[in-house]
């Protein structure tokens, strides 16, 4: 079992950045492969980014690419979101999960989910 708690979320201009973190407990993080959803009000859970076990390779969605940056730190069993140059589409409530597959973007492939973390953006 792996328990996620994200945080760092928060009300943000249009142009402003944010940084999420994900903490986890329970068997050590580096089991995983890790990654980053975001559901926005009335539609369906999208992936963002996902990060391999040894952080090796990375695969993100075509609305974030050049603008997130997705890491972790298997040392303290934490893995990131760097967020730049937020638009207001990026509103959402944003999830960590991981996964025991490689890097991978179906949601159902991912075992374990945190609570989310609210991100609104201002235009």
């Amino acid at each position: 079992q792996v328990q996620l708690v994200e945080s760092g979320g928060g009300l943000v201009q249009a142009g402003g950045s944010l940084r999420l973190s994900c903490a986890a407990s329970g068997r050590t993080l580096s089991r995983y492969a890790m990654g980053w959803f975001r559901q926005a009000p009335g539609k369906e859970r999208e992936f963002v980014a996902a990060i391999s076990r040894s952080g090796g390779s990375i695969s993100y969605a075509d609305s974030v690419k050049g603008r997130f940056t997705i890491s972790r730190d298997n040392a303290k069993n934490m893995v990131y979101l760097q967020m730049n140059s937020l638009k207001p589409e990026d509103t959402a409530v944003y999830y960590c999960a991981a996964t025991r597959y490689s890097v991978t973007s179906p949601s159902d492939e991912y075992d374990y989910w945190g609570q989310g973390t609210q991100v609104t953006v201002s235009s």
